[in-house]
């Protein structure tokens, strides 16, 4: 470690064996350019002008060499440059105080640490501006390390280096060539334009943190509030942020960015949505699988962003401004989208990865947490191996005392810095499960009774999301779970959610699937789902528990939903070996797009029987990006490598289908919330609703239905009548009978647009219910195969 001297500092320089690679490597010891600005000093002068003595000695550590200097600088002399001082541990991250910042930053197994500060033109030539070595002594209390500076931080960037072990046996990485990103920071730097290849193709260049300015400018919210929708009253819409506005059809002034998205927030609002569920904006490498794809002839990106690199940081190339003002312009952007979309009765929440990040396994990157402190934040078995309960590589230490803190101070950063509304926690079933130093010591302060939970083990309260959970600040937060992992842990229905989380219900994506393609078996489930799947959620949540969606991000859209049988994924680059292989599909005769029209029919009645079967589900809808138009990525389940026109939104074809199935949609979703009924906030009892069969009262639930009808009352609407007819058959159906009233048609899933939904100033309305007058004179009702009915109970004018 380095030696302290009174009234001097000392610094410490780290080489790996052979040689560094690092881009920021300098053969100085400390390096300095003038250009940042007249207070700054060119301390390779300073160093050869006051140095007293210079002591070199070599410690063999592992693979690595360390070559430990002691360079003697006079205190008064650095400080013309930047005042330095002790410095506070707490909080965490690079904080404004007292006129100066303050930086402060965890690490329990680190023996150096240097903080390295990097004028925004430096950093464009790859080159640190100045180090900053703290004291083993003076600038660290307990494991974090501290310091605190005055001076002109004016397009200032910062970063870390630490010294330590590199020892991977033992989980340790430390490489103190390598400059790390903050945990804490709040903007990130790398590269300006989303997809651009760095200096000499580089796919990782150096990244660094931006140094907070007491000049900067306090964003201007205009009095936003939070809107604190009750969350049975959601309709989500899930949405990549680049994807929405990238396509030339769109039209956009900057499209594919936050600027982009606030300039289409108008169609959300016309489709009926409140709540936009953005997929991963944290600061992610979307380079991170860069490889030409022959395919496709373009290439291969990490285009979903599931693959965090910062989670204080917005993903600052979604912004027009790129890393103009170090980024700060970038956090503005996102702060702007999430005032326009409240201005507009929106709210949104933001997927978060949690469960794994960036750096993968034991051959990926070192690039902040493992350089930090590998062993606290990943999940490291005793002899150094990764745990992979994500599938990709390695797995984030949630419930480890310092990380799950760090979790919790992130999502109260996005709350009260950045005013959003919740968070969809992907693969949340990961943060339940025990951390590496999981014992009753570290978690109860003391030994537990037959404690025998190993790493990995799932807590029934798991100690992050009991912090989340009853955190003041997120309390009041939508909190929504994806309760599944890639090691097999399910925990649909069953994950602790202490009263205030939802779930991604994939029992509910299966089940509807399998009902409206036709499959038997599937009748009684499927009542289940209309009702909120109480099979799963009644004991242990309300209706409002389950996220109900069709289709996602992951997996087929609904067009191609009816359109394929089988996964067609060739342009991946991966022989069609990747993507979910039982997607429950049907394509309704005949594989892809090129149909009889017939067919094509017959797939505009499925996709209208899905999203029908939706918003009249009890529960959170939740629809797709672009299913609202009939979006085709081709039979391709799996495009998470694509910056192109399969992820991207088309509003030509949003414009072609506005007439058709936009309009159904738009009207359903409206319907749903007119009704009281469609949104309860407890599970429907037959006091509000009765099953019927093809009779009234008389459900059929064996094993070969294929037909389910019930009635809700409705303190708006009076009584609703829904039936689902997904046989290959037609049917007549009878009606239940309401003296004085008689049933009315609104909508039907065999009617071409626009008479699938009957709205009062629809021309020629009174003509196609006269059609079906004898039939409802009767009180009967006839049911093409594969088709749906909303009926409204109207006061019979004869009666």
């Amino acid at each position: 470690m380095p030696i302290p001297i009174m009234g001097f500092f000392s610094f410490t320089l780290t080489h790996n064996a052979p040689s560094s690679t690092s881009l920021f490597f300098s053969q100085n010891l400390l390096h300095s350019h003038s250009q940042s600005g007249p207070n700054l000093i060119n301390l390779n002068k300073r160093v050869s002008q006051y140095h007293n003595t210079i002591k070199t000695k070599i410690l063999a550590s592992g693979n690595e060499i360390h070559t430990e200097t002691v360079v003697m600088v006079e205190k008064s002399q650095l400080e013309s440059c930047f005042q330095v001082s002790r410095g506070y541990p707490s909080p965490f991250g690079a904080t404004i105080r007292d006129g100066g910042v303050n930086f402060a930053i965890y690490s329990l197994n680190a023996l150096s640490a240097t903080l390295c500060l990097i004028t925004l033109s430096d950093f464009q030539d790859n080159v640190v501006t100045k180090y900053i070595p703290l004291d083993l002594l003076i600038n660290k209390t307990g494991d974090v390390w501290h310091v605190f500076l005055k001076g002109d931080f004016k397009d200032m960037l910062y970063g870390y280096k630490f010294g330590g072990k590199f020892s991977p046996e033992e989980g340790h990485y430390y490489d103190s060539s390598r400059i790390l990103i903050d945990p804490y920071a709040k903007a990130v730097i790398s590269r300006g334009e989303f997809g651009a290849i760095g200096p000499d193709e580089n796919c990782w260049p150096q990244m660094a943190g931006t140094v907070p300015s007491s000049s900067d400018d306090e964003y201007d919210w205009e009095g936003d509030l939070p809107l604190k929708y009750p969350q049975k009253d959601l309709i989500i819409y899930e949405m990549h942020v680049r994807g929405f506005t990238k396509h030339e059809s769109s039209k956009t002034t900057f499209p594919g960015t936050y600027i982009g998205v606030v300039e289409k927030l108008d169609h959300l609002k016309e489709l009926g949505v409140n709540c936009i569920e953005l997929m991963p904006c944290h600061e992610f490498n979307e380079l991170e699988y860069f490889s030409y794809n022959p395919v496709l002839g373009d290439y291969k990106v990490n285009f979903w962003g599931y693959s965090t690199v910062n989670y204080f940081s917005p993903m600052i190339r979604y912004s027009s401004a790129g890393i103009k003002n170090c980024g700060r312009d970038g956090v503005n952007e996102f702060k702007f989208l999430i005032k326009e979309a409240h201005k507009r009765g929106i709210e949104v929440i933001m997927d978060v990865v949690f469960n794994h990040t960036a750096e993968g396994n034991e051959d990926g990157p070192v690039i902040s947490f493992r350089g930090v402190d590998n062993s606290v934040y990943y999940m490291v078995a005793p002899k150094g191996e990764f745990y992979n309960y994500s599938g990709c590589g390695n797995t984030f230490n949630c419930n480890h005392p310092v990380v799950r803190q760090f979790i919790v101070d992130c999502l109260r950063y996005w709350v009260s810095e950045m005013h959003v509304d919740g968070f969809r926690f992907d693969l949340a079933s990961i943060m339940t499960r025990g951390s590496s130093l999981w014992d009753g010591v570290n978690v109860l302060g003391a030994p537990a009774e037959d404690d025998i939970l190993t790493i990995g083990t799932p807590l029934g309260n798991p100690p992050l999301i009991d912090l989340i959970s009853n955190d003041p600040i997120l309390r009041g937060v939508k909190l929504i779970a994806e309760a599944w992992d890639a090691a097999g842990l399910y925990q649909v229905g069953t994950f602790p959610h202490w009263g205030t989380w939802s779930e991604w219900n994939g029992k509910y994506r299966d089940t509807v699937r399998q009902f409206i393609k036709g499959t038997d078996g599937f009748a009684g489930a499927f009542a289940e789902c209309l009702c909120g799947s109480p099979n799963i959620y009644q004991g242990v949540g309300r209706p409002w528990s389950s996220i109900n969606f069709v289709c996602s991000h992951d997996g087929f859209t609904l067009a191609d939903l009816v359109t394929y049988n089988n996964k067609h994924n060739l342009p991946n680059g991966e022989d069609n070996n990747d993507g979910e292989n039982h997607n429950n599909s049907w394509n309704c005769g005949q594989e892809g797009e090129f149909a009889s029209i017939s067919v094509k029919r017959l797939r505009k009645r499925q996709m209208r029987n899905f999203f029908l079967s939706l918003m009249v589900s009890q529960g959170i809808p939740m629809i797709y990006m672009g299913d609202e138009y009939g979006h085709t990525k081709g039979g391709n389940n799996n495009t998470y490598c694509h910056d192109n026109y399969l992820n991207y939104f088309q509003w030509d074809k949003k414009e072609e289908s506005s007439s058709d199935f936009f309009r159904f949609c738009h009207l359903v979703i409206k319907f749903r919330q007119e009704c009281e009924s469609l949104g309860l906030d407890d599970f429907p009892t037959s006091d509000r609703l009765q099953w019927h069969g093809h009779f009234p009262g008389k459900p059929d639930w064996s094993e070969t239905s294929r037909f389910v009808a019930y009635t809700m009352v409705d303190s708006v609407k009076r009584e609703l009548y829904i039936a689902f007819n997904t046989s290959h058959l037609p049917t007549t159906i009878t009606l239940p009978e309401r003296p004085g009233y008689r049933w009315e048609p609104l909508v039907d899933t065999s009617k071409a647009a626009p008479y699938d939904f009957l709205t009062p100033d629809l021309p020629g309305r009174d003509i196609i219910i006269q059609q079906y007058a004898h039939f409802l004179d009767a009180n009967m009702y006839p049911m093409l195969s594969y088709s749906s009915i909303i009926l409204l109970c109207t006061p019979d004018e004869n009666a």
